[in-house]
């Protein structure tokens, strides 16, 4: 059995060559999956997750992660994603993998934002906004440069300021050119590419601002109290979905259904469609794609199928 820590999660799980693991798994069999989330008793902001992803004969993959927001104010600071990634042989239920919930999860997320980008946005984007700028906001950055190489230019809003300094001064530092903004209105007006990973419950990114060809990229909602978008911006854009599995948890898409300016069935397409090239992707330079990546087990599954292949290669 392979026990795989941070460091080695994120030293073997390079974002070109995950991006294309999932691009490729797609294009196969579609593991079975399930999330079970339980929430901290008395209303708390906490919240304990299980996501199980099980492809036939082949391998069982369960991740078991706590989301406690509030972990990032204490002191010391500690993460606020905790946990670990098991993987188990689908043949026989023998355990194979121990790795690290908050690096796999950080390095999932990412190169399945990444893949999105890889799909929908367009060749030649320059400009990348990203609205958030917590623990997995440098993944997302690497994750996108990597799909799409023509990225130049990377600004970062936050609600906190300093956070958004620090993140730009660590790419500046690794030869990135990034800077801290403040207006974001006028940022999503210039944006390519805009990257949104928080938990807001209120809409950040506004529809009416998002130029023609844009990409968005919505990561952080997962609950149908939470939005980063408005109405405006999935009305205009064309959706397309990481899975559909879920889905009926992501707040943007819900408060859109709920007042009407979308339907479930305008979803466009989902990651493995789109993979297989079943339905179409981009159709123009100036349409306006929206990725909404909710998460998901046969995502969990796919990364540490790649992990293990890592590992046994330097066996």
């Amino acid at each position: 059995m392979y026990v795989a820590d941070s460091e080695q999660v994120h030293a073997l799980l390079e974002y070109p060559i995950l991006i294309d693991w999932l691009h490729a798994s797609l294009t196969g069999q579609i593991p079975d999956s399930q999330t079970m989330m339980t929430t901290e008793p008395a209303d708390g902001a906490n919240r304990f997750m299980t996501l199980v992803g099980w492809k036939a004969q082949d391998l069982i993959a369960v991740k078991m992660v706590g989301v406690f927001p509030d972990n990032l104010k204490k002191r010391p600071p500690q993460a606020s994603i905790q946990g670990l990634v098991c993987g188990f042989s689908g043949e026989t239920g023998a355990p194979l993998l121990v790795a690290d919930g908050e690096a796999m999860t950080f390095r999932k997320t990412a190169a399945d934002s990444g893949l999105g980008s890889k799909l929908l946005a367009r060749s030649d984007a320059r400009n990348l906004l990203l609205v958030g700028a917590g623990g997995l906001s440098w993944h997302v950055v690497a994750a996108h440069r990597a799909a799409r190489p023509s990225l130049e230019i990377v600004r970062i809003w936050n609600r906190t300021v300093q956070r958004s300094q620090e993140l730009a001064s660590q790419l500046r530092q690794e030869g990135v050119a990034a800077e801290a903004i403040d207006d974001l209105d006028a940022a999503v007006a210039e944006a390519d590419i805009v990257s949104c990973v928080t938990m807001s419950e209120q809409p950040l990114v506004k529809g009416t601002h998002l130029k023609p060809g844009a990409h968005l990229d919505l990561i952080g909602s997962y609950l149908p109290t939470m939005r980063e978008c408005d109405t405006e911006a999935i009305a205009r854009g064309r959706v397309f979905v990481n899975t559909r599995r879920g889905i009926e948890n992501a707040g943007e898409l819900v408060h859109a259904v709920e007042h009407g300016r979308f339907r479930w069935e305008d979803i466009v397409a989902d990651a493995a469609e789109l993979c297989n090239e079943r339905r179409p992707g981009r159709t123009g330079a100036d349409d306006i794609t929206v990725y909404k990546n909710i998460g998901g087990g046969q995502f969990d599954l796919f990364t540490a199928a790649c992990l293990l292949k890592q590992l046994r290669s330097r066996d």
